[in-house]
């Protein structure tokens, strides 16, 4: 068996973690304001996230609130971490700039900056190296939040004895719209560092049903 032992929403300009809102800015800003903003309401300090594109700031920044206060990455090698994750957009927000930077003959001006982000799963490799993750990773890309499919996949992993923990859930960016739903999933018999943090918390699930439900509390 596996449980959800903590999970992060990110949108509508804030941030909930386990349930409780944990940081709010004005509805009205943008996503890019909120997003610079909430990086820096946490003083994180990790400058990288300024070149990133807006999928991988989402990212980022869901990754660090997942892990913020916990001692989850203290309690497994790094090579049985993995990270799935999924969304609908695709890399289609940064796609359409890279793709306006190519499309004018008389203004061309292609950006390895932005050329480098037009691939989806590069938001994992973000969270990879900025937590020194080492395990099996995937992306998928559909139509809306599969639990079902995500859950399924994590099992798979877990009785290959690929790894014994996963970051997975959805983020996705087009232009102004975006919406990040990240949890650690994680074996049931779990190491005895980890046991003592998570112990008797109400939002722990352990099934693709139970994590559809949390997500459908939240949108």
């Amino acid at each position: 068996m596996s449980i959800i032992t903590k999970y992060c929403i990110i949108r509508d300009n804030r941030i909930v973690i386990n349930g409780e809102l944990d940081y709010q800015a004005d509805l009205t800003l943008p996503f890019i304001e909120f997003i610079k903003g909430a990086y820096r309401h946490y003083k994180f300090n990790y400058l990288k996230f300024f070149k990133m594109d807006e999928l991988c700031k989402l990212a980022y920044l869901g990754s660090e609130m997942l892990l913020k206060n916990d001692n989850f990455l203290d309690c497994y090698p790094s090579n049985e971490i993995g990270v799935i994750l999924s969304n609908c957009a695709s890399s289609l927000d940064i796609d359409i700039k890279h793709q306006k930077t190519i499309s004018d003959k008389d203004n061309y001006f292609p950006s390895p900056a932005v050329f480098v982000y037009t691939l989806p799963n590069i938001m994992i490799g973000e969270i990879c190296i900025r937590h020194k993750i080492n395990g099996e990773n995937a992306m998928f890309v559909s139509e809306r939040f599969d639990p079902d499919q995500l859950w399924q996949y994590a099992e798979m992993l877990f009785s290959s004895a690929k790894v014994s923990a996963v970051i997975s859930g959805w983020v996705d960016v087009m232009y102004d719209s975006y919406a990040a739903f990240l949890y650690i999933m994680e074996k049931d018999n779990l190491p005895e560092q980890r046991q003592s943090q998570i112990i008797n918390k109400s939002y722990i699930c352990n099934s693709s049903q139970h994590l559809s439900e949390l997500y459908n509390r939240h949108f």
